[in-house]
């Protein structure tokens, strides 16, 4: 249901807080869930623990509550974003680049449901091994290539729609590891061929894992034989195009999709008599931005199919771009190319630091007097209670 487009200052917290204990009576959470459900009922309040703060010039006093740091939490992603920007474009190469979206089919949804941290594994894997095979033969690139990829599991309404989002640089090491090897300026890999050794390869993986029982079944399918069938009865989408400018400008695209949770507080419109109702784009009429109203119920239960398993990365990296590679063949496709390495500005900073550098904001200064900064005093407020 559509309705107009207002804005209001609505979060996740608070839909948690009104209808979260409701909610756990008649729903049982696994112990990620359960955990990310505590950590974002409770960031920046009394029950995280504090300090008191007080300005050195009129004495005015406020609480600063610490932050839950769940990577679920739609308060706690900014900070950790920008400063993974900041990071990763000294770890690019200064080239061009393509942005690339590995998805599975509907059929697979329920599998992947039950079974996440196996399956999201095996997705990575997949995804990065089609990328290397199809890279390294001489019909299509001919050369070791790369990638930082990120997995996604949410479409703009909430629903199940898990898909990995991949960066590569258009072009690799050959062989010999003597030349920078580009590829075509409009063209990089045939998403025909990327998206049949996708199916290929993450079916043969799977069908592994249901043999040696790492994966259960849904009890609607009976065997993987059923399973394969139709998972190959739909044509698998790889979605690839070029992406803009150079490592700056792609690390800041890319850094939209790395730190992002199932729905931001900014996309939530207002909670009322049980309904919320939230922003969303949709993408088959241009982006065009609608709002949706849901039951709280099905709000929540939506919002915490996207808890990953604790531990999980979500962010990995392929190739050239792996972390045991990142000195050696980084410096290498550095000298190849013919540019210099990008220096990190943010590392070793806090958080009050990284806003100011950012935002051109001084968080620190006093909001009453506007002269003084605001100090930590000794004690700590202690936490006055626990989920």
């Amino acid at each position: 249901m559509e309705t107009t487009n207002k804005r209001h200052t609505t979060e996740v917290a608070d839909i948690l807080d009104q209808h979260g204990s409701d909610y756990l009576e008649t729903h049982r959470l696994c112990p990620d869930r359960l955990k990310a459900y505590h950590a974002i009922l409770n960031c920046r309040t009394a029950f995280m623990g504090g300090h008191l703060q007080e300005c050195d010039q009129c004495a005015h006093q406020r609480p600063a509550y610490n932050s839950c740091r769940n990577r679920h939490c739609p308060k706690c992603q900014y900070i950790k974003q920008v400063q993974w920007v900041d990071k990763l474009k000294a770890l690019l190469p200064p080239t061009q680049y393509f942005h690339l979206v590995f998805t599975i089919p509907s059929a697979s949804h329920l599998t992947f449901y039950i079974n996440p941290r196996v399956c999201y594994d095996l997705m990575f894997k997949a995804a990065a091994t089609t990328l290397k095979k199809a890279g390294a033969n001489p019909d299509f690139l001919g050369a070791e290539t790369g990638a930082v990829a990120i997995l996604h599991t949410w479409g703009q309404t909430l629903t199940y729609h898990p898909h990995i989002h991949m960066i590569a640089p258009a072009g690799g090491l050959s062989a010999d590891q003597s030349e920078w090897i580009s590829s075509p300026k409009e063209f990089f890999l045939p998403v025909k061929a990327l998206s049949k050794i996708f199916r290929a390869i993450l079916c043969r993986m799977i069908g592994e894992n249901i043999s040696d029982g790492n994966i259960k079944l849904p009890d609607e399918v009976s065997n993987f034989a059923d399973l394969k069938k139709q998972l190959y009865e739909k044509n698998w989408n790889v979605f690839s195009k070029k992406a803009f400018g150079g490592p700056a400008s792609v690390v800041q695209y890319l850094g939209k999709y790395t730190h992002r949770v199932a729905i931001s507080n900014s996309r939530i419109v207002k909670l009322a008599n049980g309904v919320v109702t939230f922003q969303w784009k949709d993408y088959r009429k241009a982006l065009k931005s609608k709002c949706m109203e849901m039951k709280v119920e099905e709000f929540i239960s939506r919002f915490f199919h996207h808890i990953l398993p604790n531990g999980f990365y979500k962010i990995r990296y392929y190739g050239i771009l792996a972390s045991a590679n990142s000195c050696s063949k980084k410096e290498m496709v550095f000298r190849l190319i013919g540019k210099k390495t990008y220096i990190s500005s943010l590392e070793g900073l806090n958080g009050l630091e990284v806003l100011r550098i950012v935002t051109g904001k001084d968080l620190s200064y006093c909001p009453v007097c506007r002269k003084g900064r605001m100090r930590n005093k000794i004690p700590n407020i202690l936490k006055v209670g626990s989920p």
